[in-house]
Formats: C-alpha cells, structure tokens, sequence
C-alpha cells in the first residue's frame, strides 16, 4: 500500500511539473510575440532573398543580431530597447557587381512603455529610431532619426498589433544614396497553440517617399520554445513572399530562419 502511495505521490509530482513547464513555456512565448515585453532576449534572424537586380540574378543573405533589452524607468513604466545589427552578404545584386560582405546600417529603437495595460487590453510604445552607418561596403552611409511606435494586444493564444517608425536623413555621404526619408510599418498577427506553437503573419513594408516607392515583404513563420543545455530558446523557420517592390529589389519567395536566446527574469 505505502509503495502505491509513493508511486501516485510521484506520478502527482511529475505532472504537476509538466503543467508548469507548459505553463512558463506559453507565457515565454506570449511575451514573445509582445516586441515591447520586459524579457531579455537575443533574437538572430537569418533571411535569405532572391532574384534581386534588373536582370533577377542577385541574392543576399542577412543575418539579423537584434538583442532585446528592457529597463525599469519606475514603478510604473519600462524602456525597452532593441538594436539590429545587419550582417550581409550579397552577390550580383547590381548589373555588374559582384559578391560583397559586411555589417549593414545599424536601427536602434526605444519604447517608453506603461507597465499595466490600458483598460482595454492595449500595450503601447513610443520613443525615438536612429539609423547609425557602419561604413561598410553595404551600407548607405547616412545617419539617421525618428519617431517610432508600437501598439498591440494580446487576447487569449492571439497577439496582433503593429509597429511603425518614419526615419529622416541626418548626415551622412552623399556618394550612395540621396536623402532618406522611408515610413516602415509592420502589422502582424500570432496564435499560440496549446503546445505553446506560435504561428505568425506579418509584413515589414516600407515606403521610400524620395522615390515614390513601396516594398511590401509579407512573412509567414512557425516557432516553438525548447532548449540547448540548460539555455532557454526559441527556434523556427517560414517563408516571405514580395508582393510589390521597385524594379532592383528582391522579387517572388524567400526564406527566413530565427533562432532566439531567451533570458526570462
């Protein structure tokens, strides 16, 4: 009798546990899906794009370092900040040109964001974007500033919202590009399954007003949350489809692939 005992208080005890790892594994992926959630983490988004140029002969591949940093500015709000680091490689993407390699114009964004949400469920966001050239054989070599913000909600395994930023040229070379000024919105849509799955919709478009021009990438993922060693993660991969852009841009189907570094408090 007592062995049974001891082995239902066990079996009890093991899947108490299993429900609170699901449990945590859902709210990391929640917090996840909300850019402006005070959790620490180091996304790294590798995109791999195709038929780019006049002649549809270029591709790139960029891996995205884009770590996720929040900090308390008092009871009742929090800064979050998130710097994308671009690292490029491209080839034929010029009548031309060939292969080139390098880090890409740096985007750093702040969120001043409430704690607490408002009464109707809405998080929100807002604060300055700088554009920052790295000078390398891939970058547009200006300097620049905006507004940027952010506006979602999160109700029951859905998370949809958008996020916005408008970045003016500061300074910078004239031997690349003329003056910036592009409008980038991203709305995007989530579900989480109950095995804590999130499938994602989203589009990164940008509107370059200095030339009249649309870029419209519209991206599909699928990602989970697990482990390496004792590292939390979250990996996943989807598909991007260009449904409107300039002549020299990427056209038809692309590839995305994330891997993020996970530090929960």
């Amino acid at each position: 009798m007592k062995v049974k005992k001891l082995k239902l208080a066990t079996l009890m005890v093991l899947l108490g546990s299993q429900t609170l790892l699901a449990d945590q594994t859902e709210d990391i992926a929640k917090k996840l899906a909300n850019p402006v959630a005070a959790m620490i983490s180091l996304p790294i988004q590798v995109n791999y794009s195709q038929n780019i140029g006049l002649d549809d002969e270029g591709e790139r591949w960029t891996t995205n370092i884009q770590p996720v940093i929040p900090f308390e500015l008092n009871d009742d709000w929090n800064l979050i900040t998130r710097t994308i680091v671009p690292l490029v490689s491209q080839a034929k993407t010029f009548s031309g040109v060939g292969k080139k390699n390098g880090v890409g114009d740096i985007i750093a964004s702040a969120w001043a964001s409430p704690k607490v949400p408002t009464e109707s469920g809405w998080i929100w966001g807002a604060g300055p974007v700088f554009l920052i050239p790295t000078g390398s054989d891939v970058s547009a070599e200006k300097w620049g500033a905006g507004p940027t913000t952010i506006a979602l909600k999160q109700d029951g395994p859905w998370t949809y919202g958008g996020l916005a930023n408008h970045i003016w040229s500061t300074g910078g070379s004239d031997s690349m590009v003329k003056d910036i000024s592009t409008t980038f919105m991203q709305p995007f849509v989530s579900y989480i399954t109950p095995q804590a799955v999130t499938i994602g919709l989203s589009s990164e478009t940008t509107y370059d007003w200095e030339n009249e021009q649309w870029f419209v990438p519209i991206n599909v993922t699928v990602s989970d949350v697990g482990k390496i060693g004792n590292q939390l993660v979250s990996y996943g991969a989807g598909v991007s489809y260009v449904a409107d852009g300039p002549d020299s841009a990427q056209k038809g189907w692309g590839a995305r692939f994330v891997l993020t570094f996970i530090f929960p408090k």
